[in-house]
């Protein structure tokens, strides 16, 4: 069963899908998934999609949301940072945890790139709420990578100190955003997670690069485990990646389910 759904928070809605299986008695385990950086609930190729639909036959339920300000959601993208899709994110955890049919035992997070910053910090904050976690390609050095596009943008010769918004790719970035994203060390937020983690990630990303995701190992020690796509990109944009990191998630969820 796929429906959508909508989730009030400060006068604004969130919206999304909700996967759940059809005739499941007893309650269910539920994976939250979070998009990246001007993505949305559904992701390339479909991948989100994809994903709820396989966890959905592997007796898995799943929410994946369009952040505040991407998507379906109210709000505009020039006005979204990290600290607020963060706080989006604990918002959907409290509605996943209100969902009757929910064991709130085994609510697991998934995030891609930026999401998986999220994701990552979600379970740092509340480890106690998120049974296992599953990051793919996770953006943690999301302010250093910021940070290198400023200075292009600069080397352009377009001085962007003075302005409140700036152009990136078609979608205006708030000063706000690079602000907080330099604010917040991710690793240090996520560190306090203290279950199993699966992080995927594609040895050809250039947008995240793979040795992000050995400082993820660093912070989660043996909890952790990589497991890496040879020639994929940052968002897996082949169909043997993408089945790769889809059966590599349900898999590792079910295992936990």
């Amino acid at each position: 069963m796929q429906k959508a759904v909508e989730l009030h928070k400060n006068g604004m809605t969130l919206r999304g899908m909700l996967h759940k299986p059809e005739g499941a008695s007893e309650k269910l385990p539920v994976a939250l998934i979070f998009h990246g950086f001007t993505g949305n609930k559904m992701e390339p190729h479909f991948i989100f999609v994809k994903l709820s639909r396989r966890l959905e036959q592997a007796g898995i339920a799943s929410l994946r949301f369009d952040f505040l300000g991407s998507g379906e959601s109210d709000g505009e993208f020039k006005d979204m940072t990290l600290s607020g899709e963060l706080d989006d994110a604990e918002a959907i955890l409290n509605y996943a945890k209100s969902l009757e049919f929910v064991d709130t035992n085994r609510i697991f997070a998934v995030g891609l790139s930026m999401g998986g910053a999220v994701a990552s910090m979600l379970a740092g904050r509340h480890p106690q709420d998120i049974a296992a976690l599953c990051l793919w390609a996770p953006a943690g050095n999301m302010g250093q990578l910021i940070q290198e596009r400023i200075k292009q943008i600069e080397a352009a010769g377009i001085d962007i100190s003075s302005m409140e918004y700036f152009d990136l790719g078609g979608n205006l970035v708030g000063k706000a955003f690079v602000e907080d994203v330099q604010s917040l060390d991710i690793f240090k937020i996520a560190a306090p997670y203290d279950k199993q983690v699966l992080i995927l990630h594609g040895d050809r990303d250039e947008a995240v690069p793979l040795k992000t995701s050995y400082r993820y190992l660093e912070i989660y020690g043996d909890r952790a485990k990589l497991h890496v796509i040879e020639g994929a990109d940052h968002t897996f944009n082949k169909w043997e990646w993408e089945q790769e990191v889809i059966e590599k998630t349900v898999e590792f969820l079910k295992s936990h389910a």
